[in-house]
């Protein structure tokens, strides 16, 4: 499990007590990787207090380096731990993504799926709390990713509550090397599955219930900065860069 955190204080407690209430429930065994971009607010405090009574281990950026570092250093944390078999999950740090659909995740990649998108566009979906302006935007962005790069079984190119087996990050480390995880904002999810694509993977989806109206304080993504840079990526990938 791994957690890109940054400024998370408010909220990583409580998530941390729902990861471990569902996954025990559910008979998954765990280890959470925190990863701490550069927080000012405690966030690494908090990390350590649950990792004295939780499978819970902190890596920590001593500034903040963005979501695309964070996922980076913590899916590698992840892959060099875990066997082949093992399955990663990523998800935000702010109790937005409900960890009781990760049971339904982790059974798809049992059944034979290597990639699981808990999405925003699937039938039975709902997002809570987020502006309609942002919702259009979203959607939007969908419609041409699944345009200009058709991956079966994906529509939505941007959550980051994903479940990997852990066998095609370790692969893909293999193949694409440093050059897998090299993007540095929020594009960096859609970068991923540009990369994953490549590789003839089985991809899936499950609905996903997004409760923005819970989150503690502003988003931290930079919504004209983050259309600039994926557009820019898109195009640079079309062109096969």
């Amino acid at each position: 499990m791994v957690l890109p955190a940054f400024n998370e204080a408010a909220c990583l407690g409580r998530l941390l007590e729902h990861l471990d209430e569902d996954l025990t429930e559910a008979g998954l065994p765990y280890q959470i990787i925190v990863v701490d971009d550069g927080s000012t607010d405690g966030t690494d405090a908090i990390a350590r207090e649950y990792a004295a009574r939780m499978p819970v281990s902190l890596v920590r950026h001593p500034q903040n380096l963005g979501l695309g570092a964070a996922i980076r250093d913590g899916l590698k944390h992840a892959a060099d731990a875990a066997a082949p078999r093992d399955i990663i999950v990523t998800m935000d740090a702010d109790d937005t993504h409900t960890p009781g659909l990760i049971l339904r995740m982790s059974r798809m990649i049992y059944e034979g799926h290597d990639v699981v998108i808990a999405s925003r566009y699937q039938p039975g979906s709902r997002t809570i709390g987020v502006p309609l302006h942002r919702r259009a935007l979203s959607w939007g962005g969908s419609m041409l990713l699944r345009v200009v790069f058709p991956i079966q079984g994906v529509r939505d190119f941007t959550c980051g509550f994903r479940a990997y087996r852990a066998g095609v990050i370790q692969a893909a480390l293999a193949q694409y090397g440093d050059a897998f995880l090299d993007q540095e904002g929020f594009q960096c999810m859609v970068d991923i599955l540009l990369k994953l694509r490549r590789m003839h993977l089985i991809f899936g989806e499950v609905p996903f219930i997004l409760r923005y109206d819970i989150k503690e304080g502003a988003s931290k993504m930079r919504v004209g900065r983050t259309i600039s840079r994926t557009l820019q990526l898109m195009l640079r990938r079309r062109l096969g860069g």
